[in-house]
């Protein structure tokens, strides 16, 4: 089964979009701040990043420079 990363730091969103995912089926793990979510990009393979661009420390934007 896939992995999927979400990076957001908004937890009703976060959270939503984690539990229909793994309803489907899906393997999810999560961050709520750029730099946790490109640690753990940086440290984990997964088949998708699921990223919000306004996040704190650095953006999504930021974390797909890197």
């Amino acid at each position: 089964m896939a992995n999927i990363l979400i990076v957001e730091d908004e937890l009703p969103m976060l959270q939503g979009l984690k539990d229909n995912l793994e309803y489907e089926g899906y393997l999810v793990d999560t961050a709520t701040t750029g730099s946790e979510g490109l640690k753990k990009l940086l440290s984990n393979q997964y088949h998708l990043a699921i990223l919000d661009v306004m996040l704190p420390e650095m953006s999504g934007f930021d974390i797909c420079k890197s």
